[in-house]
């Protein structure tokens, strides 16, 4: 993956983009990337700053590890589940 480009970068080029003057393609081509990263780069630049419906880059991290840690525990839940059948066992016998 490649490595992302610097935050102040990505500002330079949505407020670029914004001004609408330049054709997304040539923007692309001046500042060295595809034109469907600038696409990109507006559109979540749009959403963070509520002009747009969508989960901004905080909401999105918080989601994450929010199903990390469901993850964590589902799997907790599972290890003391089979722990309980495990010692269950000896104390009634079939």
């Amino acid at each position: 993956m490649p490595k992302p480009y610097p935050e102040e970068f990505r500002r330079d080029v949505v407020a670029v983009a914004r001004k609408g003057e330049i054709p997304l393609t040539q923007i692309a081509k001046d500042f060295g990337i595809s034109q469907s990263c600038v696409k990109n780069w507006v559109k979540q630049a749009d959403i963070e700053d509520g002009h747009r419906r969508g989960s901004t880059r905080d909401e999105s991290a918080e989601l994450r590890e929010a199903r990390k840690r469901i993850r964590q525990l589902e799997q907790e839940a599972e290890v003391m589940r089979r722990a309980v059948a495990y010692f269950s066992r000896d104390v009634n016998p079939k």
